[in-house]
C-alpha cells in the first residue's frame, strides 16, 4: 500500500464528495485546499459536471486546479486553458438515444455553451448555485445535431435507468460505456473516455504518477479512479454497491461532515482535528 507519505497529488470528485449536501465547498474545505497549495501539492478537481458549471466552483478554493470535467471528455489547466476535449459522433449519440426512453426519465445532452434537455428538471437546476451553464428545452425528435460530450440520464427510479441502461448498450455497447454517477443518475461517455485516463494524462504533464495521487470520491464514474490511484478513499456517503465493489478502500466521514478536507488535515497535513 503507498505510504501517505509519498503522496504528492490530491484528487477528489466534487457532487458528494468535495461539495457539502448544499452543493457548495464549506470555508473549512477551502482553508485546508489552501494549505494544500502553500506546502506544494498538484491539487486535480475530476468531476462529471461540465467544465462552464464545474469552473465556477471550482474558483471559490482560490488556488490553482486542474480541472477534469464531463467523466473525463475536457481537460483545463489551472488557467482556464483547454488542454483536451472530445465529442460524441452526432450519429452514435443518435443511436443511443433511439430506444424507448419512460416519461419520467429527463435526457440531457452536455454541449459546450448549454445543456439540451426534453423537460425542465429543477432538482438538476438546484445543482448549480449560479446558473453558469445553461439549459434548453428540445424536442428529440426534430433535433438535427446530436453531437455531445456525454448522454445524461435522470429519474428517482433507479430500476427505470437500469433498464434503460441495458436498451442503450444493446445498440451503442461498442461505441459507449456507461456509470451511475449517483443512483438517480445515468451517465454515458465514449468508451475512450474515463476520470482515471484524463488524470493520468495531467499528471504526465506535471511529472507525476497515479501511484503518487490520493483520490476521493463516492460514485461509479469514480471508479477507475478510485483504484488506479495510490490510495482511493470512498465517501461515507457513497452507494453501499460502490463500497461492495472496493471492498479494500478505506470509507471515510461523508461529504456533509467535510470528509474529504478532515482526511486531508488528519493524514496528510498531519493536523488536529477539532
Amino acid at each position: 500500500m503507498t505510504k501517505l507519505k509519498n503522496i504528492k497529488v490530491v484528487v477528489s470528485d466534487l457532487d458528494g464528495t468535495l461539495l457539502n449536501t448544499q452543493h457548495k465547498i464549506s470555508d473549512y474545505t477551502k482553508s485546508i485546499f489552501q494549505e494544500l497549495h502553500n506546502q506544494g501539492y498538484l491539487l486535480v478537481v475530476a468531476t462529471g459536471r461540465h467544465h462552464l458549471d464545474a469552473m465556477a466552483i471550482v474558483e471559490t478554493l482560490g488556488v490553482p486546479v486542474y480541472l477534469v470535467s464531463s467523466n473525463g471528455a475536457r481537460i483545463h489547466s489551472p488557467n482556464k486553458e483547454e488542454l483536451f476535449a472530445f465529442n460524441l459522433d452526432s450519429d452514435i449519440v443518435k443511436a443511443a438515444l433511439n430506444v424507448e426512453i419512460d416519461s419520467e426519465i429527463t435526457v440531457v445532452l452536455f454541449k459546450e455553451n448549454v445543456w439540451q434537455t426534453n423537460k425542465w428538471n429543477e432538482r438538476l437546476n438546484s445543482f448549480q448555485a449560479e446558473l453558469k451553464y445553461r439549459p434548453e428545452l428540445v424536442d428529440y425528435k426534430t433535433l438535427e445535431d446530436f453531437e455531445a460530450i456525454k448522454i445524461f440520464f435522470s429519474c428517482d427510479n433507479h430500476e427505470k435507468l437500469v433498464k434503460l441502461k441495458d436498451a442503450v448498450l444493446t445498440n451503442s455497447s461498442e461505441y459507449l460505456h456507461h456509470a451511475f454517477s449517483l443512483p438517480t443518475c445515468l451517465e454515458f461517455m465514449d468508451k475512450s473516455i474515463d476520470k482515471a485516463v484524463a488524470i493520468e494524462q495531467v499528471l504526465e504533464k506535471e511529472g507525476f504518477t497515479l501511484s503518487e495521487a490520493v483520490a476521493f470520491g463516492d460514485g461509479f464514474n469514480d471508479l477507475q479512479m478510485l483504484s488506479a490511484s495510490g490510495k482511493g478513499l470512498i465517501m461515507g456517503n457513497a452507494p453501499a454497491l460502490l463500497k461492495e465493489t472496493l471492498p479494500d478502500l478505506e470509507v471515510i466521514k461523508t461529504n456533509a461532515e467535510d470528509g474529504v478536507a478532515r482526511y486531508i488535515a488528519s493524514k496528510i497535513l498531519d493536523k488536529e482535528l477539532v
